[in-house]
């Protein structure tokens, strides 16, 4: 055992850190079980884009298991890795269903975007973007990815339907579906206001067997082989990503994945106290961890890995060191031997998660500045036009020309970036050239 400590120590240098390796192991079994449910959320989002669900979820519990384990035994810290939440409703509903690119294509537009991310954060561009993005914009984003995946959740419980003359209304509250996703939807904020762990987890199980009795759901067995990764494994066409143009997909993916992981990436580390002189040390290896994930899991059969803002649970409970990422990437590795249960879970089920996860997007709003409205107005019309044109790409685009046109014509100049004035550029570009 003391020489297993001293093998961890080596790696991890717990004790400097003021932990050690029980509180760090228990610290990553605290997180697991704060994200696990992405292992049912995932494969649901992306297999409504026609991915094969079972080779979706084997993707899924590889990359999560893969991005962990790098983030901790490379950058050493507490953090874990999945398929971004924002980002799977981005590829299937927006990219796939909606401009009707085909699944192979959008893992090849994630891919490239992982490789550009790669690049920037060698070559150390990434703080000059960061930087350079004025926050009220990099807040827009962030809630209306929040908006959007709201109106996805409320789409799946069938509370939200479409309608001809009011574009949406409200759907049959009568039906199970929907009924169970509203238990399933307070049951996960009441378990989460009394601090359990697992809350989302919890809610989506609960739900689940709650439609075996009144939503006609079967049940066959919870443990088997892993399902084949063949379906999904090496299926990205890059070429096609390339021809659908990058500003629609390719350069939406970059700048979301980019704000994500450096914002989850600093939250994290404030919390456990690993900033030094408010920077941290190693993140550098943190964003070449998490866009060495992003290619695997565009390789693998999945959307976009990042940096998971539930590790904030496992620093919590005393994690401090990449063990804690470590462990969380073997129970990720443990979940393949449970495809069957995850095959069993209906969209309704996930659909609370999907809620729960949308309003917590949404609590930045206050962070932006709105009595310069300079600023207010770009973010505003950011943050709406993602929900409303059912499109991040098109919310992204408006926010950035907004600005850069409201800067302009009220003289302020000099307070705009310049990557600002070139995305505004490129994005005013393939509106009035390209289009839509």
């Amino acid at each position: 055992m003391t020489r297993q400590n001293n093998m961890l120590e080596r790696l991890f240098n717990i004790k400097q850190s003021g932990s050690d390796p029980r509180t760090e192991m228990l610290a990553g079994l605290t997180t697991f079980l704060t994200m696990a449910y992405i292992i049912f959320v995932n494969p649901s989002i992306l297999g409504d884009a026609g991915m094969p669900k079972e080779a979706v979820f084997v993707a899924t519990c590889l990359v999560a298991a893969l991005g962990s384990a790098v983030m901790g035994l490379y950058a050493n810290y507490p953090i874990a890795m999945a398929p971004g939440m924002g980002l799977n409703a981005y590829f299937a509903y927006a990219v796939v269903l909606g401009m009707k690119v085909p699944w192979q294509a959008a893992l090849g537009a994630v891919f490239v975007s992982g490789c550009l991310f790669i690049l920037v954060s060698v070559f150390g561009l990434r703080a000059m973007i960061v930087n350079g993005i004025p926050r009220s914009l990099r807040v827009a984003i962030t809630v209306g990815l929040g908006m959007f995946l709201a109106l996805i959740a409320l789409k799946n419980a069938g509370i939200v339907v479409a309608s001809e003359p009011t574009l949406v209304k409200v759907g049959d509250l009568h039906q199970g579906g929907a009924i169970m996703a509203m238990i399933g939807f307070l049951l996960i904020v009441t378990l989460d206001r009394l601090r359990v762990r697992g809350a989302i987890l919890i809610g989506i199980i609960a739900v689940t067997v709650l439609s075996f009795f009144f939503g006609g759901n079967e049940f066959h067995h919870v443990v088997s082989a892993p399902p084949s990764l063949a379906p999904t494994f090496l299926k990205l066409d890059v070429p096609g990503a390339l021809a659908v143009g990058i500003l629609n997909v390719i350069m939406v993916f970059f700048l979301v994945e980019l704000f994500d992981a450096t914002g989850t990436l600093m939250g994290v580390a404030s919390r456990a106290g690993l900033l030094v002189e408010g920077k941290m040390e190693r993140l550098n290896k943190a964003l070449l961890a998490d866009s060495a994930a992003i290619v695997a899991g565009a390789a693998l059969g999945t959307s976009s890995t990042t940096a998971y803002i539930e590790s904030a649970a496992g620093v919590q409970a005393g994690g401090r060191t990449g063990l804690t990422a470590l462990t969380v990437a073997v129970l990720f590795l443990a979940c393949l031997f449970i495809a069957p249960l995850a095959g069993v879970v209906p969209p309704y089920a996930t659909a609370p998660a999907l809620l729960f996860v949308a309003c917590l997007m949404l609590r930045d709003l206050g962070d932006i500045e709105w009595g310069e409205t300079t600023e207010a107005i770009p973010a505003a019309i950011t943050a709406l036009t993602i929900p409303f044109t059912y499109s991040i790409a098109e919310g992204i685009a408006f926010g950035f020309i907004t600005y850069a046109v409201l800067k302009l014509t009220t003289g302020r100049v000099r307070e705009v970036a310049p990557i600002v004035w070139v995305i505004a550029a490129l994005f005013a570009f393939k509106i009035v050239y390209i289009g839509t």
